[in-house]
């Protein structure tokens, strides 16, 4: 993906310096780079790599003297994680799916494939479904009846959208995904042992054993403008009411969002996040992995759950939590601390005896 640095500085919105005609063909690590590369080190601790490389040209931090690294050109950035967001766009070469439709692909005559779309080999889309302008879906995924997705979707390898499902403009879901399987809904005839230990709080549990018939979910999953699906990310269909993720939000690979569940606008979501049954999470918040939340519970827009997190209550908007069970943040450290002076606080009262 040749650009210029003229060029690739006007798209991050940054200056330059040296010269702006030189082309880079890729982004590399300084050490790495060689003469047609374009060196990374945003940060001078990096700087002496690239007497290391071979690069003409590198990103580096505003300020930096780029004539003494012995560069013939130099993009200056403020942000250096802001500027990756826009290099790597910049020579991302995507994934390489041919233009139409791949003769293996196996199109239900009533589909709809915008303008532009591109389909892989072996793609299964089902009875009245709508892809959108532009889209490309790569081999092996299967688009059910009457899902609707919007134009310029990035589909990877293998994702699985079960049908009825809404998915706006710009989505972006990586290998092995499904969105709309069945929410985990289960009942017994008589009340269960569980639902005698919600009540009592496990004071008494009588209820004999009984087998567990299926609710079926019959609603379904509704995801807004430029949402980022990551790998083997599953999303259940709601129950009745749909299961919604808002405009912006990107969930990282293996979460899980239950039926009924709503994940507000711009939220981030990350590693191994498993959100239950009907919670409802506010706009801009964050999970750190392997962060949890029970169901039926209220998240506040801008709350930040730390990584491993277990939300077993609501929390108010903007707070921000940690630990099992999950307290304020600052709560959290101070056990921490208090739980590691334990031995030494039990050694001096032994001492004493």
């Amino acid at each position: 993906m040749p650009i210029t640095i003229a060029d690739l500085a006007a798209s991050l919105n940054a200056p330059f310096e040296g010269d702006g005609k030189l082309v880079v063909i890729s982004a590399r690590e300084p050490q790495d780079a060689g003469s047609d590369d374009l060196a990374l080190a945003m940060d001078p601790r990096f700087a002496d790599n690239i007497a290391k490389g071979a690069a003409q040209a590198a990103v580096l931090w505003e300020g930096a003297d780029w004539q003494a690294l012995g560069l013939k050109a130099a993009i200056l950035v403020k942000r250096a994680r802001l500027a990756m967001a826009g290099i790597t766009a910049s020579f991302d070469a995507g994934l390489g799916i041919e233009p139409g439709i791949h003769p293996t692909a196996v199109i239900h005559d009533s589909a709809e494939i915008g303008e532009g779309a591109a389909i892989g080999p072996l793609v299964v889309i089902g009875k009245g479904a709508k892809i959108g302008k532009n889209a490309k879906v790569a081999q092996h995924v299967s688009i059910g009846a009457g899902v609707t997705i919007g134009d310029d979707a990035l589909i990877h390898p293998g994702v699985k959208i079960g049908a009825r499902a809404t998915i706006g403009d710009r989505l972006i879901a990586q290998p092995g995904g499904v969105v709309g399987a069945d929410g985990f809904s289960f009942v017994t005839q008589q009340k269960s042992a569980v639902e005698e230990a919600r009540e009592s709080l496990g004071e008494t549990v009588e209820a004999a054993g009984q087998e567990w018939l299926r609710i079926a979910s019959i609603g379904s999953v509704v995801i807004g403008d430029d949402v980022e699906l990551g790998a083997n990310v599953t999303i259940d269909q709601g129950t009745i009411r749909a299961t919604r993720i808002g405009n912006g939000t990107k969930l990282d690979n293996q979460v899980h969002i239950g039926h009924n569940v709503v994940v507000g606008n711009h939220c981030l979501l990350c590693g191994q996040v498993g959100v239950a049954g009907s919670t409802v999470i506010g706009d801009f918040c964050v999970m750190g992995g392997q962060a949890g939340a029970a169901d039926n519970l209220t998240i506040g827009a801008g709350a930040i759950i730390g990584a491993g997190t277990g939300v077993l209550s609501n929390v108010p908007k903007g707070k921000a939590m940690m630990g099992y069970p999950a307290v304020a943040m600052q709560t959290h450290v101070e056990m921490y601390k208090a739980l590691r002076r334990l031995p030494r606080m039990l050694s001096k009262l032994k001492g004493k005896e």
